[in-house]
């Protein structure tokens, strides 16, 4: 067991992972060669309880995204597509989710890159007592790797899973993996979390 970790959840909702999801494209290659949902969810079939928690922290957006103030890049795009709209089934987390909704927590609020901005992220970690907090979803260059790096900032240790990660394109992936998440966390699969720990 690894009561002192936490797994975060990051971007497992309709728009990204369901094949009408607005946003699908953006993560469709990537999530393919990295297997992201299917090793995310094994992990959770067999390992999920082993967590001293587990947490999903799905971004929801308003109507009228109006706490998108000036939005540039991703954000942006977001707000003009519609993507991740309260209310509506892409902003819903997947279906294949649900069967972990007995030991999963929701963490909301999440309306931007970063899980800890405006959510109870970190106090729900710090009375769990977590030490290391775990990453899995998506997408690696942007909400993974600005989550990761608040981690680092509230003073977690990290690791970031590159199996049950994905970005925009498999290049765009190994880069962050081999070059960036590195230089501050560790990256492992998520087959080695468990076996470091027997």
């Amino acid at each position: 067991m690894l009561s002192n970790t936490a797994l975060v959840l990051i971007g497992f909702q309709n728009d990204y992972f369901s094949q009408d999801g607005i946003l699908h494209a953006v993560i469709e290659e990537s999530s393919r060669i990295t297997g992201v949902l299917e090793n995310t969810l094994d992990l959770l079939r067999t390992h999920g309880r082993d967590f001293g928690l587990v947490i999903n922290t799905p971004i929801i957006f308003t109507e009228n995204y109006s706490e998108l103030k000036e939005p540039v890049g991703i954000l942006k795009t977001i707000s003009e597509v519609g993507a991740f709209k309260q209310g509506s089934k892409g902003s819903e987390v997947i279906e294949q989710m649900q069967q972990f909704d007995d030991f999963v927590q929701y963490v909301p609020g999440k309306r931007g890159l970063n899980a800890f901005t405006q959510t109870g992220l970190a106090d729900l970690l710090r009375q769990h007592h977590i030490e290391h907090v775990v990453f899995a979803g998506t997408v690696t260059s942007l909400c993974i790797d600005s989550t990761a790096r608040s981690a680092i900032d509230n003073g977690f240790k990290v690791t970031v899973l590159s199996d049950c990660t994905s970005s925009r394109t498999a290049i765009e992936q190994d880069f962050y993996c081999q070059e960036i998440f590195p230089l501050y966390a560790q990256v492992k699969k998520s087959t080695e979390l468990f076996a470091d720990n027997r």
